[in-house]
């Protein structure tokens, strides 16, 4: 009786160990090339040349995050990028959710027929040609809402909250409307509160996508300086550092890269960009794990 228990106690530990070993590998495999960017941002741009950084920065400078923030406009896209994240996330929320609630009325008559139209948007699309000329015969070129209303509804999102709410019981809307409920506090006290999860993981790709935004900058705003976002701006930077190091092509290069370095610049957006999201994230995690799951297990 000793020794089986001595022989599972060996196996255990031996199985515990291949466990914390490839739970290791994976942590390392996943943080190094976060931290090997982040290094590279910090460092300088003549020692980056030479190659061989890690996860700490050979020679620590700030210079590369004061050539981005030295340009002109970054504050103002800073801004911008927060607003349009903030007002997009929510109105995309409140749009998805309300739609996606009516759809899972099985008294909505047109359930269907939506439905249909909804999903025929995912796979069929006028292309960006037409899609520009009805952002212009709309008059909103040169305006904040060309951030918001074109990309108010999207057909994906409510198919993943109605999908959630189909899994509510029913019986709950019925007990309401027979305490006297209408339809808006139903949706509003009952559906939203136990639609978390799905409004949790909806709400992180909204803020995503509407946070690396830039093309529609570029298409409708890009002359506009008030309405600039971050993520144009920084574009901007990286062309304009990688004009000036082929401006300086003939010289030293030595010299050039210490006045300039665009792989450095790259570096030191990419964490300008990502520290957001990741700030973001955490208070998301413990609804997006559920809200990705949903629909995969059928009673």
């Amino acid at each position: 009786m000793i020794k089986k228990l001595a022989a599972a106690s060996w196996s255990d530990r031996i199985f515990d160990l291949v466990v914390y070993l490839a739970i290791t590998v994976v942590t390392v495999a996943t943080l190094y090339p976060f931290l090997n960017v982040l290094a590279i941002s910090f460092n300088d741009s003549t020692d980056s040349i030479k190659g061989g950084i890690t996860i700490y920065p050979r020679v620590f400078t700030f210079k590369n995050y004061e050539t981005i923030f030295a340009f002109s406009g970054l504050i103002t896209g800073f801004k911008i990028s927060v607003l349009r994240t903030i007002i997009g996330t929510l109105l995309g929320l409140v749009s998805a959710s309300m739609l996606a609630f009516t759809l899972s009325r099985v008294d909505f008559q047109a359930r269907k027929f939506v439905s249909t139209f909804l999903a025929l948007t995912m796979y069929v699309s006028g292309g960006l040609i037409p899609f520009y000329i009805l952002i212009k015969d709309l008059h909103m070129m040169g305006t904040f809402g060309v951030y918001v209303l074109p990309g108010l509804v999207s057909a994906f999102n409510v198919f993943v909250i109605r999908s959630f709410i189909d899994g509510l019981p029913y019986a709950l809307q019925e007990s309401a409307k027979l305490d006297g409920a209408n339809d808006f506090t139903i949706y509003w006290r009952v559906i939203l509160p136990l639609t978390k999860p799905a409004l949790a993981t909806i709400a992180l790709f909204l803020a995503v996508g509407q946070w690396n935004a830039w093309i529609d900058t570029y298409l409708y705003n890009g002359s506009k300086d008030s309405l600039t976002t971050l993520q144009f701006e920084l574009m901007k930077v990286i062309q304009s550092t990688t004009t000036n190091a082929d401006n300086f092509r003939g010289r030293n290069m030595t010299e050039v890269m210490a006045q300039i370095s665009p792989e450095s610049v790259k570096m030191a957006i990419t964490i300008v960009v990502t520290v957001p999201i990741l700030i973001v994230y955490p208070f998301l995690q413990r609804y997006f794990v559920k809200g990705m799951t949903l629909g995969s297990v059928k009673s």
